[in-house]
This record gives structure tokens, C-alpha cells and sequence, in this order.
């Protein structure tokens, strides 16, 4: 049928009335459509027709095109404001632009993954001492990221794609030393140690480690021995004195006999280091060593079974590898004490007060005062950017895996 010949409105009356049982469908896709919708509308003069007149238009081009009556409503209004009906070529929503890439997630979770999935905040911070402190321009964009949208980050499929995680800890009980919370003043060298045991298997103890933490700056020290008998623990004990680069005046430890003996306290009277030991019912007293328990000796070692006779090994990867990254490489919170109106001290955690322990240690007033002779910030810096943070947690890592896979290779054997 040639839809052409219809000249009038009454030959389109006609045509509807004698095709009510015909459905009509153009040929050919959208464009030719309004094309012919165009030309019905420009044929019959659209614009110049009565009301019953138009009606009759309305139902033939609903019959003939087969379109809803409000899109064909939409295509005669667009008809009387521009004389034509074509298809919009709309430009397609921007939406929005996605601001952090694949690249930037596969960033975050090698970073998780090298540092044991700290906190969000923690991880902000490395990404900016990378940009800005060691000019790692991959991190440039991540360093700007919110802590909240990172958690988001860590939620987004192509992150769980590539990483997954999970945790636990333990305490104890004895007597020597005075019962009380060591008041710092915010002076570093008051030092709070823990033991955390490397568990039991078959009847066999594991490895323990000694891990002591300064209160004010954080600074950590980390070594493991076999056994916790005057033989073997007072060296330990000696050599992580040693380490820390400033004077150690307090020693505070919870109730375990291994601290809190004869030999130990004759050690720390020697050098002139007050023995203190947590309260009854005053689980704080103690509590910044055990949250370093989980945080790095748990992470770092996890809870598997190590036999006593890798202490030497642990110990190597100790001093080599895990105490210069804990002190000059893992950004710390540093509580800020708040007292509010009723004369209650809280503790709040400002994400600009996170720095690392020799960072904190370095920002104290008179900082120079408080280190060993011999020691000075000249040759501790040396030591602090020698290497990038991220470099070090790779090698660190990579150390680490050497290390395990020699230790449970052998237990398979």
C-alpha cells in the first residue's frame, strides 16, 4: 500500500476506518521513522489543522509508526517549536569521572600487603611519605584519597580480587618492683615490655620474643630467645637496652616471672633503670607492649609454631629488617589527652599527629638531650632514609618469606 496517495485528512479518516485489524509498521531504523513523520506533519500542514482534524493525523501516525501516544506527543511538539522531527543527537551524561584507577587499588593492596593491613589512616600516611618524602609519583594520586574512601577502596571487588586478610593475643602473673603506672612526663626512656611465645606443638616450646616499647615516642625494639631462664634472657635484655638510641631510665613490665625476678631487677639497678609493674585490675597499665603485640610480633610472626632453635635466624632478621622498619618506616598514632567539661581526660587520635617513633623523636623539645653519647641525628638520619619505606617493607617481606619457608620446609621434613 502507498501511504503517499493519502492526499486529506478525510482520506486518513477513511483509511483508519478500513484498516482497524491491520497493525502498520515502518520500515528501516529511527531516522527513517521521523523522516516519515516529518513529512505526514509538513504534508498535511500540521500546524494550520483543526482540533478533530489533528486527531485524525495523531491516530494514523499511531497506527502507521506503532510509537506510544506520549512519544509521538514529544516528536510533534519538537516539530511545532523547530519545524522538523529528527533524532536528537544528545550528548551522552559525563558522569563521573573515575578518580581512582585499577593501578591506584592494585597500589593499595601491595601497600596492605607489605604492611599487614594497618588502619586506613596508616596507609594515607605511607602514601604520602612515598609522594612527597621519597618522589614515588605512583603514590601521588593515592596520597590525596580520604581514610574513609580507601575503606571503600578495600571493599571494591578488584581489591578483594587480589587480597584478603584475618587475627588474635595473651597475658600473665608474679612480684619484685613497685606497683604502680611510670610517669614519662613526655620524656622518652621509659620502656613497657611484653613476651609473646610462639606456642607449643607436641609437647615442644616455641620461640619467645621480647618486644619493648617506649612510651612517649614508640619506639620499638623487637628480639627473640629459646628459652626465658636468666641464661638466656638477661643478654636479650642487655642488647635491646642497647639498642634504643636514647637513655633508658624506666622499665615496666605486667606480672610475669621472667621480668619480675632477682636477676633482672639486679640487672636494671646496675644501670640505674627504675623497675615498675602493672596494678591489679588495671589493664591499661600495660597495654601499649601488648597492642604491639598484635599489631607488629603478631603480624610479623603470626601464631604458627616455631621451633626455639631459630632464635638466631629470628634474631638476624630482628635487627637487619624489622626493627629499622617498625621505628623509621611505620607511621604511629600519637594521642593527643583532651579534658572535658566535667574534668575527664580523654585520648583523641588526630591523623596530623601520626608520624613514625624517630619521627616523634626527633619533634620532642631538646630531642638532642635525650641521646646516648656517641649517638646523633646525623647518623640516625642515615639510617632513617637510606632506603624508601615502601623499599624496605618489600625486602622486609621478601626476608620474611625466605625465612618461613625454611622454617616450615623444615617441620615437613
Amino acid at each position: 500500500m502507498n501511504l503517499n496517495e493519502l492526499k486529506n485528512t478525510q482520506e486518513l479518516q477513511t483509511f483508519l476506518e478500513g484498516t482497524q485489524a491491520v497493525v502498520f509498521s515502518l520500515p528501516g531504523n529511527k531516522s527513517s521513522r521521523y523522516r516519515f513523520i516529518h513529512s505526514i506533519l509538513k504534508q498535511f500542514h500540521y500546524g494550520a489543522l483543526k482540533k478533530p482534524q489533528k486527531s485524525i493525523v495523531i491516530q494514523f501516525l499511531l497506527q502507521v509508526t506503532g510509537y506510544s501516544r506520549q512519544q509521538l506527543t514529544r516528536l510533534i511538539q519538537q516539530y511545532k517549536r523547530s519545524g522538523v522531527v529528527q533524532v536528537r543527537r544528545s550528548l551522552k551524561p559525563a558522569g563521573f569521572k573515575r578518580q581512582y584507577t585499577t593501578q591506584d587499588i592494585t597500589l593499595l593492596a601491595q601497600m596492605d600487603e607489605r604492611y599487614g593491613t594497618p588502619s586506613g589512616a596508616v596507609i594515607k600516611k605511607l602514601c604520602e611519605r612515598a609522594s612527597t618524602l621519597f618522589f614515588q609519583d605512583d603514590y601521588e594520586n593515592l596520597a590525596k584519597i580520604s581514610v574513609s574512601h580507601l575503606y571503600n577502596l578495600r571493599d571494591s571487588k578488584a581489591y578483594q580480587n587480589q587480597r584478603r586478610t584475618f587475627k588474635k593475643t595473651q597475658v600473665r602473673q608474679v612480684a619484685i618492683g613497685e606497683r604502680r603506672k611510670p610517669v614519662a612526663n613526655g620524656k622518652p626512656g621509659y620502656i613497657r615490655i611484653d613476651t609473646v611465645h610462639q606456642g607449643d606443638q607436641d609437647g615442644v616450646k616455641g620461640v619467645y620474643h621480647i618486644n619493648a616499647v617506649d612510651e612517649v615516642t614508640q619506639y620499638e625494639v623487637v628480639l627473640s630467645t629459646s628459652r626465658i631462664n636468666e641464661q638466656k634472657l638477661i643478654p636479650i635484655l642487655k642488647e635491646a637496652l642497647k639498642i634504643f638510641p636514647f637513655s633508658i631510665k624506666g622499665f615496666h613490665a605486667d606480672n610475669g616471672s621472667e621480668y619480675i625476678n632477682h636477676q633482672v631487677a639486679k640487672l636494671l639497678n646496675k644501670l640505674h633503670i627504675e623497675l615498675t609493674k602493672s596494678r591489679s585490675r588495671h589493664s591499661n597499665d600495660n597495654a601499649l607492649a601488648e597492642s604491639k603485640n598484635a599489631s607488629v610480633v603478631r603480624k610479623t610472626y603470626g601464631y604458627a609454631h616455631i621451633g626455639q632453635h631459630w632464635a638466631n635466624e629470628l634474631n638476624a632478621f630482628n635487627r637487619q629488617y624489622l626493627i629499622p622498619f617498625i621505628n623509621f618506616h611505620r607511621p604511629c598514632y600519637f594521642a593527643t589527652t583532651i579534658v572535658d567539661k566535667k574534668g575527664k581526660q580523654r585520648k583523641r587520635y588526630d591523623y596530623d599527629k601520626m608520624m613514625t617513633p624517630y619521627e616523634k623523636l626527633k619533634s620532642l623539645n631538646q630531642a638532642e638531650s635525650y641521646l646516648k653519647e656517641k649517638i646523633s641525628f646525623e647518623q640516625l638520619d642515615k639510617e632513617a632514609f637510606k632506603v624508601s619505606d615502601n623499599q624496605l617493607a618489600d625486602e622486609m617481606n621478601l626476608a620474611k618469606k625466605r625465612l618461613f619457608k625454611q622454617i616450615f620446609e623444615q617441620k615437613r621434613a
